[in-house]
């Protein structure tokens, strides 16, 4: 849709409210879910629109993983240790370059208390932690590994600690029905039993203003158009635009030629109309990209550039190792391994992708991949020579992954291979959730929280930094708009 799609609607222009309410929500997301709870706990009517015909969005689709720390109980009861500060030294890099700190600060020391809501919700978590390289744990697992913490640079910076906070779910189908399903069955039902509305169907066309204050917004339910008011505020909560392809070669042209994580409701439209009401942006160009290969593959292979050289270590988080390898590398990629880390990767119930080729002969695999003859063999021959040591005095994988690679060698090309994406950046907001003008300041009467906005994850990410930061500010955004 044309940027005049999304201008505002002047109050003056509205012969009639369809609806009315103390609080528009827009988007029934765990972002949105978690506003609309905390925005009736404040003692403010309610209504959730959604343009799906059901509650979810990406949310429900995500492997559930929420990012907590601090010394959570079930960390305590996993035999975690965890401390506040080294939560927030951790983040402040890994989510890197600029961070919103203010917004950082306030995730870190509130982490105890939303580990606490959530519970109260009725989310379930079980105290088992699962220390395998993976995308998801396996049901029975409540806490992992999820941003790399662990690994040779992170380490150096903060004592290392499982944060991903997994609600228990049994019969998880990853990617279509997963943990993040749990999670929202439980905000949901949380938000009914506070007195929330909510209209499935109904898509947000723009916003209506007063005075330079927001006020509502116009809305489509089956090709008819009306309009909401909402008598404190608008939140909206409507997702990312990795699903606007106009969007992407305009801030994140990267991104192009990958496959969604998400929605189709994840067209940026959230963004838009909070532009069109003269909101300012960030990190707009972010995202993030799941790399297209088993994570416990990957820590056992050697990941080589379009010229047969490593470029990072292959134990690092797999989302920061697809966002090198998309960004930096522009997909340009190679996946070395042997017969042995094959057989560990299926032992273990992981996926192994049948090789692109197969050779005793590391000449042979460089003629095949279209390198330089001697550097895939050269590359092998240092990554062996120190392997025997225990050591990677390049990359510094971590010992648990070192051994020489025994011949026949497997290659997966992975030159231009689909990576699963999502985007970032969007709405500059407050901590308090209020959407901010180019100027730093609040738009009367306008919050948003979840991808509609720039949060936790400024350019670096880490698995369950979307739904807790999402459900965090989310619960900040709905009370800010109750008043």
């Amino acid at each position: 849709m044309s940027a005049a799609g999304t201008t505002p609607v002047r109050a003056s222009q509205v012969r009639s409210w369809a609806a009315e309410s103390d609080v528009l929500v827009v988007g029934n997301g765990c972002a949105g879910a978690s506003a609309s709870i905390e925005a009736a706990r404040a003692g403010a009517d309610v209504l959730v629109v959604d343009a799906a015909g059901g509650w979810g969005g990406a949310s429900a689709m995500a492997g559930g993983s929420l990012y907590l720390g601090g010394g959570t109980p079930l960390q305590k009861a996993c035999g975690v240790a965890d401390s506040q500060e080294a939560m927030y030294a951790f983040l402040k890099a890994a989510t890197g370059p600029d961070p919103d700190e203010a917004k950082l600060a306030l995730y870190c020391e509130g982490s105890l208390e939303h580990y606490d809501w959530l519970v109260a919700c009725g989310v379930p978590f079980t105290p088992r932690l699962w220390n395998e390289p993976s995308w998801e744990a396996p049901s029975g697992y409540g806490l992992m590994y999820t941003g790399g913490e662990n690994t040779h640079f992170f380490a150096g910076i903060a004592p290392p600690a499982p944060r991903g906070h997994i609600p228990h779910m049994e019969g998880k189908r990853p990617g279509e029905r997963s943990a993040g399903w749990m999670l929202m069955k439980h905000l949901v039902a949380t938000a009914e039993r506070a007195g929330v509305r909510t209209r499935y169907d109904t898509r947000t066309a723009r916003l209506v203003v007063d005075d330079g204050r927001v006020v509502g917004a116009e809305v489509v339910s089956f090709g008819e158009r009306s309009f909401l008011r909402a008598r404190q505020g608008v939140v909206l909560a409507t997702g990312g635009f990795a699903a606007n392809r106009a969007m992407l070669a305009q801030h994140a042209p990267r991104v192009l030629g990958n496959f969604l994580i998400g929605t189709d409701h994840d067209d940026g439209r959230g963004i838009r109309m909070g532009q069109a009401a003269g909101a300012a942006v960030r990190h707009m160009e972010a995202a993030q990209t799941s790399f297209p290969a088993d994570p416990a593959l990957l820590c056992r292979a050697l990941l080589l550039d379009a010229h047969g050289r490593r470029f990072i270590t292959e134990d690092a988080y797999p989302g920061q190792v697809g966002q090198a390898a998309l960004f930096r590398q522009d997909r340009q990629v190679f996946l070395l391994y042997d017969e042995a880390a094959a057989e560990e990767v299926r032992h273990a119930g992981g996926y192994v992708a049948e090789a692109t080729w197969v050779s005793d002969d590391l000449a042979e695999l460089e003629e095949a991949m279209g390198i330089a003859p001697g550097v895939l063999a050269g590359t092998v021959e240092t990554y062996d020579t120190h392997a025997r040591q225990g050591r990677d005095p390049l990359f510094h994988k971590s010992a648990r992954w070192l051994r020489p690679l025994t011949p026949p060698y497997g290659v997966l090309d992975l030159r231009g291979a689909m990576f699963g994406v999502f985007t970032l950046g969007g709405l500059h907001t407050s901590a308090r959730g209020e959407v901010l003008n180019l100027e730093g300041e609040p738009i009367p009467g306008l919050f948003a929280a979840g991808r509609t906005t720039s949060g936790i994850p400024a350019w670096g990410y880490c698995s369950g930094t979307s739904l807790g930061d999402a459900t965090f500010f989310g619960r900040r955004a709905g009370r800010s708009a109750a008043g």
